[in-house]
Parts: structure tokens; sequence; C-alpha cells
């Protein structure tokens, strides 16, 4: 028995959209659901209980970022992530894999893994499939992704088909060296690049090693957003139907709409804790940008339709204010909404498919929020 599990509750019969929930050691994740990112072991500008507070049952941290600070045998010593970081919801951790590879010239590709340099003092390391279980298996996370080659965009048929040939081999020294079973579900990564028949040779080699889930990695890596949409039309008819489905680094509120359309059950995006930092807030209504001089004395609600934290308690003018004087109370705040915002518009998601009206909210959204 894996430690972690997908049931199907509901299927949109409509749209390939489908309503699930991910069984795990820290809880029943309803799905789909939006996971916020927690890079180095936190959610930027949130405590672990307001990210509890606002419905998120799961966050992602980074292998990468751990593994370099504070380190991995630290974290172990600790009593494992969740002990270190007292957050008692479950956990995915990445494999490092995309970090390591987005370092560009710091890096050298080896069958065996990956030579890189930190991005942080330019020390030297070496990362394995091997290394990146030992590594997660230590954070004691519930989900642990393969170490992968997410391939840059735009790549070439043949550099693709080699890559994320070598992707699958090292899945297969993940699940051999993955160690902790029992605890932790090692989730494979379909690559393929940009190309349809890629799509389906990765997914047909890594649905071999009977996972209990599966992630769609290397999209939103520079490529226009119509062609992610036409490649994820078909990557999940590839994927088993009774085994959870993640798409990786997306979490726009538009891409959320379209993943789930496709028959997505898993999202995760630094997106909303990062646009807050700078400034810019999801709303009901579209983006709304509160550094500008609009909002000055405007000191009605951020989102009238939005009842967190920050909406029930704060003006837009105040907020304004708080940018403009680059106090860490507007991180705080702006952050706070836009992750309340993406785990209740998936809620919302979760309620339509339920009641088969999908289509209906997504049509709705489109014509409220407008393009991203």
């Amino acid at each position: 028995m894996h430690a972690v599990r997908y049931e199907l509750i509901k299927e949109d019969p409509k749209t390939k959209a489908r309503r699930g929930r991910l069984i795990t050691p820290h809880g029943v994740i309803e799905t789909p659901v939006f996971m916020p990112v927690g890079t180095a072991a936190t959610v930027k500008a949130m405590r672990p209980e307001q990210v509890k507070e606002l419905g998120a049952g799961i966050i992602l941290s980074n292998t990468y970022h751990l593994y370099l600070r504070p380190g991995h045998e630290l974290v172990r010593e600790a009593g494992g992530l969740h002990r270190f970081m007292n957050w008692d919801g479950a956990i995915l951790t990445d494999s490092g894999g995309f970090q390591v590879f987005s370092l560009g010239d710091l890096r050298k590709i080896t069958e065996e893994g990956v030579k890189f340099r930190s991005h942080i003092d330019g020390s030297s390391h070496f990362f394995t499939p091997e290394k990146s279980m030992e590594v997660q298996n230590a954070l004691g996370s519930d989900i642990i992704m393969a170490f992968d080659e997410c391939a840059p965009y735009p790549a070439d048929w043949h550099y693709v088909k080699n890559s994320l040939e070598r992707t699958t081999r090292w899945l297969t020294r993940c699940k051999a060296a993955h160690k902790d079973i029992e605890r932790q579900s090692l989730f494979g990564i379909m690559q393929g690049g940009m190309y349809k028949d890629l799509r389906r040779l990765s997914a047909e080699q890594i649905v071999e090693m009977d996972l209990p889930g599966y992630a769609i990695g290397g999209l939103s890596v520079g490529e226009p957003k119509e062609l992610m949409y036409e490649i994820m039309d078909d990557c999940v008819d590839y994927l088993p139907r009774e085994k959870a489905r993640y798409l990786m680094g997306v979490g726009s509120p538009d891409c959320l709409f379209e993943g789930v359309e496709r028959g997505i059950d898993m999202f995760d995006c630094v997106l909303p804790t990062r646009i807050a930092r700078n400034g810019l807030a999801l709303t009901s209504h579209g983006k709304v940008s509160i550094k500008n001089a609009v909002h000055e004395h405007d000191f009605g609600p951020l989102d009238p339709e939005c009842d967190c934290y920050t909406c029930r308690n704060y003006s837009r003018a105040y907020l304004r204010h708080l940018f403009k004087a680059n106090e860490i109370l507007s991180s705080m705040l702006l952050t706070n909404h836009n992750l309340y915002y993406l785990v209740h518009l998936m809620g919302d998601i979760r309620k339509a498919i339920e009641e088969d009206r999908f289509s209906e909210l997504k049509k709705e959204f489109y014509e409220k929020f407008g393009p991203y």
C-alpha cells in the first residue's frame, strides 16, 4: 500500500475535469487543489498557522534550496520538515531538478547526474537521483518527486527525446533508492517538451513503474499559453485514470481553470506570493496593482467579494500606503489575500464539478476576471 493514494469521486460530464481526494499521512486533501509554495521551509510572509487558516492542507517545499541551506541532515535532526517548520499538514517536495537545470552555465549534465555550483556561494555539488531521494527521505515530506531533466523551450525533437529517456532511467534509479515507502510516496514526472509523440512516449515509460501519482513537467517554461494548453490537451489521456495528476509550476487563475478542464488534480506556483510582494493582487474582477494612484483615496476593500482577513480589515488606500512605504505588512496582507483567493477559487471549482456546472463557472470567471 502506498503512503499516499488518490480516490476519484466524480467526473464532469462535459469536460475532463474531476473531483477527488488525496489521502496522505498528514491529512486528506480535496482535489483539484492549489498548493502554496514554501520554497525554503516557509511560505513567504506567512506563518504556518495562517496558511492553514486560509484553507490550505498541503504545501510544496524545495529540495534544492533546503539541501543547500540549512542542509537536509539538520532537518532530519530536527525531526523532519513538518516538525522543523511547525506544519502539520501534508508536504510535497520537488526533486531539485528544475532548479538545478535552471542554473544554466552553472551546471553540467551527465548520465550519472548533474554537477552544479550553488547560487548562494558558488560551491560545487553533484546531484544524482540517489542523492535527491536521500535528501527528500531526510526531509520526510509526504510526496517526493523523481529527479528529472526539465528540457528548455525551445528544444529540438532529438534533444527532448534523449532528455526524457534519461529522465525515465533516473526514475528507475529513484524508485530503487527510495527508502521510506511507508511514509512517503514517489511521483514520476512526464517530460517530452512541446512534442505530443514524446509526451506519449514518456508517459508509457513512467506509467510502467506503477507509482501512486504522476506529474506533467516541462510546461510553463517560456512557451505561449496556447501551446501549453495544446500539449496539455492529450497529456492526461496518457496517464492512469485512478492515479493523481499534478501539473508542476502552474498557478495563475486562468491556468487553474484550463488545467482542471483537462483533468489535472494538483497545481503549485510561486505566482500568488511573488506578485503579492510586488504589490499585485488577484481579485474576483481581475488583477489589481495596489501601487497605482487610483487607490490613494479608495477606502473600500481590495475585493468586495472576498472575506479574507485582509479584505475584512484593510482598505486599498492603506494597502497602497504600506506598499509605497516599503512596509513588511504590505507583503503579509497581500500574500494572505492572494493565497486565500486561489485556495477558495479551487473550492468553488470542486463544488462546481460536484454540481455539474464547471463549464458555467469557467465562463463566469472569464467574464469577470478577464485574461490574465
